[in-house]
């Protein structure tokens, strides 16, 4: 019914459904419910089969998104008795993933109190629905909010479907990442390894469920400097990988990305520069040019050549990735703004501090409406530009350290 067209920016409904749907677009206000409700539909099941994996689908639903916008307007409040919550959950899990977060909420807000209704708090749709709240808060930061849904899902999945089931599992290893976002490196460990050794006897040591809380637990080491523990998993979970998956599939080539992540750590930057070439061959092959995914690894290639003192050719990749995630994912998206920060970065590293400021305003002002002021993103460009003006000796360094001092969070 709803098609991608030929060109990367339309898409068009078949003949018959379009003539329908003028038909059914009648003015009644009888019809109102039932025509917004039936818009609904066709807009959630041209969504629902679509990949993150793939930039065509990717992009799709950056198209997509201003027809939700216009439908919800049209939308009377009565349409919310329709059993429309796995719809509404899918709606949610779209903006989630483009950084529209209020607007996820909003829908994923709807999407639970509609399966509380109709199913039951404990039933594997609202569980379902708990879950991705989770990984709302978890994008935003919000890691204490996050965490208390997490718990939810978790109870909730263990009452009703065990805890050995995949699901419940998936939510244990979604609980130990935000232990390590957190710094609690000893108790994300001890999350993942009950992750692990249920995956391990649920479904098997090659599943891709277990390589990615192997894949996981290596980023924990790296991050507390463990660096050769940190290969040893990563290794594991690429052997592991490349078997199950393939060589090019999108998990493979997130270990290859986390072993050139490694490398940069440890100021091997040339063996960093190979594994981001690889991880990049890979995603520009199975994702597309203008993946998030693939645009990461430009942006950190980017990094490599700024701290090598490469400075022109850094600026290039930081262009390509500015370039790239502005269409892919919007102006104040906040993997755009990373980019943005960087730029700046690389400005103040070569001098031009008027230009350097500049940039960490844009993305200051950028991290503080996506994110917020308390965010660790936010705060880490308040401090770079605290420092820029210390250096300069300005009198805007007192306010601004003013400012960051207020912005810390309390769990900071």
């Amino acid at each position: 019914m709803l098609k991608r067209g030929s060109s990367d920016d339309t898409f068009s409904i078949h003949p018959l459904v379009h003539s329908w749907a003028r038909l059914r677009l009648k003015p009644e206000p009888q019809r109102e419910a039932e025509t917004a409700k039936e818009a609904f539909e066709i807009i959630v099941s041209g969504l629902q089969s679509l990949s993150e994996q793939s930039t065509a689908d990717w992009v799709f639903e950056r198209q997509v998104m201003p027809h939700i916008n216009a439908m919800t307007k049209h939308m009377p409040s009565q349409c919310l008795a329709f059993n429309l919550q796995d719809g509404a959950c899918v709606l949610g899990n779209v903006f989630s993933r483009h950084g529209r977060y209020k607007q996820a909420m909003e829908w994923h807000e709807r999407a639970l109190a509609g399966c509380e209704k109709a199913l039951g708090v404990d039933h594997p749709s609202t569980l379902h629905t708990v879950y991705s709240m989770a990984i709302a808060f978890e994008r935003q930061g919000q890691y204490e909010k996050a965490l208390e849904w997490y718990e939810r899902a978790l109870a909730g999945c263990e009452k009703a479907l065990g805890v050995e089931h995949p699901h419940t599992l998936q939510t244990v290893n979604n609980m130990a990442v935000i232990f390590g976002n957190q710094g609690q490196y000893e108790k994300a460990l001890e999350w993942y390894g009950r992750a692990l050794a249920g995956c391990e006897k649920a479904l098997r040591v090659q599943h891709p469920h277990t390589l990615q809380t192997v894949n996981n637990m290596a980023v924990i080491f790296g991050t507390q400097g463990q660096y050769e523990k940190a290969l040893s998993w990563y290794e594991r979970a690429l052997a592991g990988r490349e078997k199950a998956l393939g060589v090019d599939h999108p998990g493979t080539l997130t270990t290859v990305y986390n072993m050139a992540l490694v490398f940069d750590r440890q100021g091997q930057y040339g063996k960093a520069l190979e594994w981001y070439e690889r991880a990049l061959a890979g995603r520009e092959k199975a994702l597309g040019v203008e993946h998030p995914h693939t645009l990461h690894t430009v942006n950190n290639m980017a990094v490599i050549f700024d701290k090598q003192g490469q400075y022109e050719k850094a600026l290039g990749w930081y262009e390509r990735a500015l370039a790239g995630r502005e269409k892919a994912l919007g102006v104040d998206h906040p993997d755009t703004l990373d980019t943005v920060h960087n730029m700046a970065v690389r400005f103040a590293n070569q001098g031009q501090y008027e230009k350097a400021l500049e940039w960490f305003e844009r993305a200051l002002a950028g991290y503080e409406k996506a994110l917020g002021v308390h965010h660790p993103r936010t705060q880490k460009t308040l401090r770079c530009l605290v420092n820029l003006h210390e250096s300069g000796q300005t009198e805007q360094a007192h306010s601004l350290q003013a400012r960051f001092d207020a912005s810390q969070s309390p769990h900071n």
